[in-house]
């Protein structure tokens, strides 16, 4: 997990391409991310053409590529992944059984690493729960703007600042670095569309109560979604003794039916392309008194 809106956040690419390769070994995408792909296809419904050529950033960990093709089951679909790790359980996902109608009527989806050179003519960009985990967004959004073809969308969903608070406030009562760096406020993110060169965005956002049984269930979701990749997070592995003194702090996160709670910020986001501007004639001014030579110039000629 992670944010700022700064334009280079103090996020640690390293340990971002740790959790990544955690996470590929693990056998299901994070259950957030499954969640939120299911409340973020819902607008879908936004298309009334279907895009006939569309990207899924970060595929596997988005969770959403089983969605895109079932809404769209005629595009072509490419999907974008920051390693060869994740690379191939996306193309493990993507291989449609041979008795699907998808195998034998769709176009084969492509698996690419984004290191590749970048798809064009795209109608749909579709980046679930990957932008918050990003040090430079907006450099990001201008390369969705390039792949995308005029008319086309750019859609996504990331976490806000009110991602787990709660926690945020048990590590800063006990003088500890904070849990996750500052997620990028919805605003911040749609004026970094407008200067991607993004028409009309739409920004809005949804906050889910989440609880479990335990502060040991807790902790072990919370892996389960990511880590901590703060270039100022504890330097080092913690003890134990402090993992104990994590469990009893998060006492303080019971609610009334006596489960532990925390919250989840969700911001979504869509804009769209637009069609070139048709440049403007040149416009040339003559002083008065150069029109006057001229015309007088060319009365001789006739003569």
């Amino acid at each position: 997990m992670a944010g700022s809106s700064e334009a280079k956040r103090s996020i640690d690419e390293t340990a971002v391409a740790a959790v990544q390769r955690r996470l590929a070994r693990d056998a299901l995408p994070p259950w957030l991310h499954a969640e939120v792909a299911g409340r973020m296809a819902e607008r879908l419904l936004l298309f009334k053409t279907p895009p006939s050529r569309m990207v899924d950033w970060s595929s596997f960990l988005g969770a959403s590529a089983q969605r895109l093709t079932t809404t769209f089951p005629n595009a072509e679909l490419i999907a974008i992944e920051p390693s060869e790790v994740l690379a191939e359980r996306s193309r493990v996902l993507l291989r449609s059984p041979w008795w699907t109608p998808r195998r034998w009527k769709a176009p084969a989806a492509e698996v690419a690493l984004e290191s590749a050179s970048p798809p064009s003519n795209v109608q749909l960009v579709w980046a679930n729960m990957v932008l918050h985990g990003v040090a430079a967004p907006p450099s990001l959004m201008q390369h969705w703007h390039r792949m995308l073809s005029p008319g086309g969308f750019a859609m996504f969903s990331c976490l806000g600042p009110d991602t787990v608070r709660e926690l945020t406030a048990v590590y800063a009562r006990l003088q500890w670095p904070a849990p996750t760096i500052a997620f990028v406020d919805m605003h911040d993110l749609g004026d970094m569309l407008v200067h991607a060169g993004f028409a009309d965005p739409v920004m809005d956002q949804e906050r889910l109560s989440v609880h479990w049984d335990s502060a040991a269930a807790l902790c072990r979701d919370l892996r389960l979604l990511g880590g901590n990749v703060s270039l100022h997070r504890y330097p080092g592995l913690r003890t134990p003794r402090w993992q104990a003194a994590l469990h009893v702090a998060l006492d303080s996160l019971r609610d009334n039916s006596g489960r532990y709670a925390l919250t989840f910020e969700i911001v979504y986001g869509h804009a769209f392309k637009a069609e070139p501007r048709a440049s403007k004639p040149t416009e040339t001014q003559v002083p008065l008194g150069e029109m006057r030579r001229l015309l007088h110039s060319a009365r001789k000629t006739v003569v």
